[in-house]
């Protein structure tokens, strides 16, 4: 199926809609800013597109994860942290063991000593120790990480055995395998952002844009 990307009234209207929620990353209250960065860089989790994201945060904004999470379902947890920042990883708990145990992920993930059928809380012990030891110079970046984000797990090895480069299309990753699908999720991507800022901007918390998000 094509897809027009060049719907100038969608993307217009999207990208304005993103520029007002931008300018709370910039101007608003913590709970505001973070409220925003998460809409904007995780809408395609909230809506139950994809089973995890991950976000860089600075540690200013992760005080108020706790109060923007309750109610939501949503987990999290930090696998690297730096002076001023951090990474979190969001989650479902019970999506994501799911996904973890799906035949792909778990003989991949396997590959670099994750037991996946042992729960999210384990696989990310040891994504976050690889983080560690990847910090102290004793190991090379995890980029398996593209696993747990969701990633297509063809374009995870791609992007590791190319090294990140030769990639045929970049987008919400780098797709080295099936491209025409890939941009059909990119696109489908820009919609659950698009649906997301909408609902912010109209008053619905993001508990509310949250709701129903569980992965089919």
């Amino acid at each position: 199926m094509a897809i027009n990307r060049n719907d100038d009234q969608f993307q217009n209207a999207a990208k304005m809609k993103v520029r007002v929620v931008s300018h709370l990353l910039s101007y608003g209250d913590e709970c505001q800013r973070l409220q925003a960065q998460l809409i904007l860089q995780c809408a395609p989790f909230l809506k139950g597109m994809k089973a995890a994201c991950a976000v860089s945060l600075s540690v200013e904004l992760c005080g108020w994860l706790a109060r923007v999470l309750k109610d939501t379902g949503i987990s999290c947890r930090t696998l690297a942290a730096e002076e001023k920042r951090r990474l979190v990883i969001f989650y479902r708990e019970t999506d994501f063991a799911a996904y973890l145990r799906r035949e792909d992920v778990a003989d991949f993930l396997e590959e670099y000593g994750y037991e996946t059928g042992a729960g999210p809380r384990k696989a990310l012990e040891r994504l976050a120790g690889r983080f560690r030891r990847y910090s102290e110079g004793r190991s090379l970046f995890p980029h398996e990480i593209g696993a747990f984000l969701d990633y297509p797990i063809a374009d995870v090895e791609g992007f590791i055995r190319n090294a990140g480069k030769n990639y045929l299309l970049s987008g919400y990753w780098k797709v080295y395998h099936c491209p025409a699908a890939a941009q059909m999720i990119f696109y489908a991507y820009d919609k659950a952002r698009a649906a997301a800022v909408n609902e912010y901007l109209t008053g619905t918390s993001l508990r509310g844009i949250a709701a129903g998000g569980e992965l089919a």
